[in-house]
């Protein structure tokens, strides 16, 4: 029996019996390269392909269909509470209109308070001679005035009394006190000035006020008080005195309480006008109410006066004035 001899693919008995790798390899590989550049231009001509010449196909037809979920973030409204809230609302609203529509509005009328004319002016009170207040002052003397007769009456004083001069003047002008004539005073026959009802008798002296009149006051007249005249008080206007004259006198504003009354009226307002023209110790003799007291006060504080003169020296008087009230 012969033996077979198996020839392997590859080798050639030619060869001398070696193998040869590279022809084995050829049929191989030789595919692999081929089916893989088939497959990439095949790969690119397709895409270019569907980019620009795309294939038509007919229309999708869905075949299922919606199903209805329940949406958990959905809120959800109570249809109570919703009219509750929309009345709440509209009864806010109503409200809000109606206090707007009814606020009350207070319309500030200005009033209009006549100025004050110091022409027209009421006229102090004319006093009795008795009554009339006015006064001076000693001249510093140690003791209280004694008691002595009255000098003369006179408008202006050109000599003041004094105690019993050593000498005689070679002039004799009859000592005067700032007093009213009219005035009329029980008088006592005595050789030394004094007051007729002073306590006093004995070392002559005019008082320990100060001035150049008699008694404990400060001033040219008799008694105590200031300025001139008998009784206490300052100058009147008159018997040389003349009246201030008005400068500046703002107008007076209503208080609230007679504006809303509708109050009007006129306050008598008393003060003294200084040397200077300024008011001092301004009230009212006769209140009105109404808060028309406190404002007319207010405003106669505020006034500036060209200051009353007598014989040309400036001079402390009283006076009146009256300040209207008006509503027009």
């Amino acid at each position: 029996m012969a033996n077979t001899v198996l020839t392997p693919p590859g080798l050639d008995p030619k060869n001398d019996g070696q193998f040869d790798a590279r022809k084995s390899a050829e049929p191989i590989f030789g595919t692999e390269l081929q089916t893989t550049e088939e497959n990439v231009f095949t790969s690119l001509w397709a895409s270019l392909k569907d980019v620009f010449f795309p294939e038509k196909l007919p229309p999708l037809q869905l075949q299922s269909k919606p199903i209805a979920v329940v949406d958990r973030m959905k809120v959800k409204r109570d249809p109570k509470s919703t009219a509750i809230a929309a009345v709440v609302h509209v009864l806010v609203i109503l409200a809000i209109v109606w206090i707007v529509k009814n606020k009350v509005v207070q319309i500030m009328a200005k009033p209009i308070v006549s100025n004050v004319d110091m022409s027209k002016v009421p006229p102090p009170v004319s006093l009795k001679a008795a009554e009339r207040m006015g006064g001076g002052g000693g001249q510093r003397g140690p003791t209280p005035v004694t008691k002595g007769r009255l000098p003369e009456f006179a408008d202006k004083q050109i000599v003041p009394p004094n105690k019993p001069p050593i000498e005689e003047p070679k002039i004799h002008i009859q000592p005067t006190i700032e007093v009213q004539k009219d005035l009329k005073m029980s008088n006592v026959n005595m050789p030394n000035f004094g007051m007729p009802n002073a306590p006093a008798v004995g070392v002559s002296s005019m008082g320990n006020g100060e001035g150049t009149g008699i008694g404990s006051g400060k001033g040219s007249g008799l008694g105590p008080g200031s300025g001139g005249n008998y009784g206490g008080g300052v100058r009147k206007i008159g018997n040389g005195v003349l009246a201030p004259q008005l400068i500046y006198g703002p107008e007076p504003e209503f208080s609230e309480e007679a504006r809303k009354a509708k109050f009007q009226g006129e306050v008598i307002v008393s003060l003294i006008v200084d040397t200077q023209g300024r008011p001092q110790r301004v009230r009212v003799p006769r209140p009105v109410g109404m808060g028309l007291d406190d404002k007319a006060i207010e405003a106669v504080k505020q006034y500036r006066f060209k200051p009353a003169t007598e014989n040309g020296v400036p001079v402390a008087v009283e006076l009146a004035v009256a300040v209207n009230f008006q509503i027009f």
